[in-house]
């Protein structure tokens, strides 16, 4: 149990929500550039990888400058990358004006379009843009380490998830506006947004989708650090299911399922049971809101199937 619960390290939301916000908010200047791309079902073009050293954007093709954005959690900086140059902006300390300040001065130096707009979005009560967000912040590395191994740990589970479904499924990756870490699922069924939702949701809810993910702030206004899932359109019958791991329940006023990351670092392979967890949503997808259980293919062993005769037959005369 000791060595099962080092690797999963307890989070501390307290101790970890100003370095949540602050980072949430600067990837955000980067992560403005996706939305020049063209628009992927449920914004699956938008999210940032997340690497060995933190998060990055996509590779950036315009026609004069190729480039990408390294957030590097773990060293304290951001990497901005391109086919003729690199520059790299320290993240020690200062404000989110000051860093978006650097970041635009850094892009003009290296060839790239600014951003197209500094507006701040998807959090509650901020500043209206970069530019006025003047508050100083403090770098934590313990902090950003312990996000980085949190948000790694759960990428693993959730990609392992992703692996047998054959339709349509965005990378694994960090939605840089609410900043939770998204694995969806879709299926081409015309569905109809709420008409007062916001312009970015009434996109996301074009088609039905299930998905599943980890935040540090899985339900508003609650400290809460964990694995959430839900299935849009929201259907009934989600009420006393079991969702797979002991302890994941149904928050019916959230519309969420929800898998607290203390109850999964304790279970005794949370790998795997994050693949549970995700099994148990979509099978409820399957009974309560008939999505084709056909979809989902089988989990096969790659580096098996490598070393039998037959598959090493064939490449020899391939």
């Amino acid at each position: 149990m000791s060595e099962r619960l080092d690797a999963w390290p307890e989070l501390d939301h307290a101790e970890l929500a100003p370095m949540v916000d602050y980072v949430n908010r600067i990837s955000q200047v980067a992560g403005k550039y996706t939305l020049d791309y063209p628009f992927e079902a449920g914004w699956g073009n938008v999210v940032l990888e997340v690497t060995p050293r933190g998060l990055g954007t996509p590779v950036f093709r315009h026609p004069d400058v190729t480039f990408t954005v390294h957030y590097r959690l773990l060293d304290g900086d951001v990497v901005i990358e391109t086919d003729k140059d690199e520059r790299r902006l320290p993240l020690t300390g200062g404000s989110v004006a000051a860093f978006y300040q650097a970041f635009c001065d850094a892009a003009v130096e290296l060839g790239m379009p600014r951003p197209r707009t500094s507006l701040i979005c998807e959090i509650p009560d901020s500043p209206a843009t970069f530019e006025d967000d003047r508050a100083e912040r403090t770098w934590d590395p313990h902090a950003a380490r312990l996000m980085w191994q949190a948000m790694n740990m759960a990428s693993s589970g959730l990609e392992a998830w992703q692996a047998p479904f054959l339709g349509h499924r965005p990378r694994v990756g960090v939605m840089w506006g609410g900043f939770d870490l998204s694995a969806t699922r879709h299926r081409a069924q015309p569905t109809t947004p709420p008409k007062d939702a916001p312009t970015f949701m009434q996109n996301a809810q074009l088609n039905a989708y299930v998905s599943v993910g980890f935040s540090f702030k899985n339900v508003p206004d609650r400290p809460s650090i964990g694995m959430y899932a839900y299935i849009w359109p929201q259907p009934d019958g989600l009420e006393g299911r079991s969702w797979g791991v002991d302890g994941a329940t149904w928050e019916a006023d959230a519309g969420l399922v929800l898998l607290p990351w203390d109850v999964l670092r304790r279970t005794e392979d949370p790998h795997q049971a994050i693949v549970m967890f995700g099994d148990a949503v979509y099978q409820a997808a399957i009974d309560t809101a008939d999505w084709p259980s056909d979809l989902v293919g089988p989990r096969v062993d790659g580096w098996r199937a490598s070393r039998t005769p037959a598959s090493t037959l064939q490449h020899m005369h391939g």
